[in-house]
């Protein structure tokens, strides 16, 4: 597989833009009226009753009142993304199919995946970072540990007898755990399972011993004890979870990881749609309905500008391209 210059994705996307608005992009859009005139899909590339859906669902009811058409989400799960992400790479270039980015499908494919039938580099725009939302340690009640200290020294004493399941090879919470055992310096076996709901499935009858999910997607299981949550990815301490250490201060200095989420477009979509998606969703992110939602999962709104969102995405894909090769993640 041929690795990109980190620097290219930027310059490319902008390079479109330009060339776009050039060639009458803008004119050829207005010609054919505003946008939008029909409904928008927003393909998530996940299973219904994670955090992706969250931020999903939210953003999406705010664009529908906003633009005055359905922004509705369609769950297309399946080949660590793959399946979604290709539909969206070969749908027209108008601004009506939208895709959900994530950690996985745009950080950690390209280094885990052999080849994909698309380059999350080329055959897509970046329109913004919708959310951060902070990753959960959680335990079944059964597990004898009742702080993260003492499950590292659980999993340290009882090396691959403990099972951690994720929502599918290459999801936030398979990266995350494989980022902790390499801190940590433990060994637990890899349960991957078709998206949230199925893995929860298990993690709650006790078939499966741990997890590492977004907070979304665990925290109503957390306070009615059916999960015991033992620390959290993030920098800092979560005010859901005033009692429940970071990792970085439980002893692994710099840890840190979150699931985030960001709204994509195909390839040569005009660069005003472009804009305009950018600042609805901003404006979306701002609501009270999804700030409330966003505050009771302790997921932090973004909203930045395209240019802002793909410098991202190249930060990050240098941070997961070492610990996929470290990790030795590979697909199913």
């Amino acid at each position: 597989m041929t690795t990109r210059s980190p620097f290219s994705f930027q310059r490319r996307r902008v390079c479109q833009s330009l060339a776009l608005l050039a060639t009458g992009g803008a004119s050829a859009l207005h010609a054919q009226g505003a946008w939008p005139q029909k409904p928008i899909r927003l393909v998530v590339p996940f299973a219904p009753g994670g955090s992706s859906e969250v931020v999903a669902r939210s953003v999406a009811g705010e664009l529908t009142k906003q633009l005055g058409q359905s922004v509705f989400v369609e769950n297309k799960p399946g080949g660590a993304g793959v399946i979604a992400m290709q539909e969206v790479a070969k749908a027209g270039a108008d601004g009506y199919t939208l895709i959900l980015g994530h950690v996985g499908t745009l950080a950690v494919n390209p280094y885990m995946l052999p080849s994909q039938p698309y380059d999350v580099n080329k055959d897509f725009i970046p329109v913004t970072l919708l959310a951060k939302v902070p990753n959960v340690l959680v335990v079944h009640p059964d597990v004898p540990a009742k702080t993260f200290k003492e499950f590292i020294a659980y999993a340290k004493a009882n090396p691959g007898k403990v099972n951690y399941s994720s929502a599918g090879n290459g999801s936030s919470g398979h990266l995350s755990m494989e980022y902790l055992k390499l801190t940590a310096g433990f060994f637990m076996t890899h349960i991957p399972y078709r998206g949230s709901g199925p893995q929860m499935t298990d993690l709650l009858a006790g078939r499966v011993q741990v997890a590492m999910n977004g907070l979304p997607s665990v925290s109503a299981f957390i306070k009615s004890g059916k999960l015991r949550a033992l620390a959290v990815g993030s920098a800092q301490c979560i005010a859901a979870l005033p009692d429940v250490p970071t990792i970085a201060e439980s002893g692994y200095k710099g840890f840190e990881t979150s699931q985030w989420y960001g709204l994509l477009a195909p390839a040569g979509t005009p660069a005003p749609v472009v804009k305009r998606l950018q600042e609805e969703s901003l404006k979306a992110l701002r609501t009270g309905p999804v700030t409330e939602r966003f505050a009771h999962d302790s997921a932090v709104g973004v909203g930045d500008t395209p240019e802002q969102f793909a410098a991202f995405i190249t930060a990050q894909q240098k941070v997961w391209k070492d610990i996929v090769a470290k990790a030795g993640i590979k697909p199913d």
